[in-house]
């Protein structure tokens, strides 16, 4: 079955409302993703009730987060490594800052989730995959739909890091801090650790 096929199919069954209201939680309290099958997507093709519960909450909580003194240091610290994918200073700045703050916000390391976007869209915030993954963390669209919140647009950076961030968090959690399981979970890859090993290599190379 091709990968958009086997995406449509896994989208007709995502009516457990345990899920979308577990997402909402960790969201917005300070943007989820496929790979070529349709990320959080398991390969019985069902979604992960709890992760969009978690997306469901998070969203919900319109709380705003004021970045700290002690992230101008780290947003410094950062912008030389992301100088390759992004040359202009004040946008290097601006997507720092957002990564910063959402990460914070859903309790996830800021530099795992830009080794996560480094290998997800090397920093196009515009990117979009060939089934339909948008954004900087690659959001799978049904998420939209599937926590009641269709209107949101996965094509703006904070709202695409909030989904992406609430997801890891939630995968983080699943995985008992086990990194490569979690990672593997978010790329909806579980059982294979080739693209949690991408992401564990930038994030020991280039942002730890």
């Amino acid at each position: 079955m091709p990968p958009a096929t086997a995406a449509s199919t896994a989208m007709r069954r995502l009516r457990t409302p345990l899920l979308a209201a577990l997402l909402l939680s960790t969201l917005f309290s300070n943007p989820l993703h496929a790979n070529e099958r349709a990320r959080s997507i398991d390969r019985a093709g069902n979604v992960d009730d709890s992760a969009r519960l978690a997306l469901l909450s998070a969203m919900e909580d319109p709380a705003s987060f004021e970045d700290k003194y002690d992230a101008q240091v780290w947003l410094m610290a950062k912008s030389a490594p992301l100088e390759r994918y992004i040359k202009d200073p004040e946008r290097r700045m601006h997507i720092l800052k957002a990564v910063h703050r959402e990460a914070t916000r859903a309790g996830v390391s800021p530099e795992m989730v830009l080794a996560v976007i480094q290998i997800e869209s090397a920093f196009d915030p515009y990117a979009i995959s060939r089934v339909g993954a948008r954004g900087i963390m690659q959001v799978m669209p049904f998420w939209k739909h599937e926590i009641g919140r269709p209107d949101d647009n996965l094509m703006n950076l904070e709202t695409n890091l909030r989904y992406g961030c609430a997801i890891l968090k939630h995968y983080i959690e699943k995985a008992k801090g086990n990194m490569p399981n979690a990672l593997a979970y978010y790329n909806g890859s579980y059982g294979r650790h080739t693209y949690s090993s991408k992401v564990l290599d930038a994030w020991a190379n280039r942002w730890r």
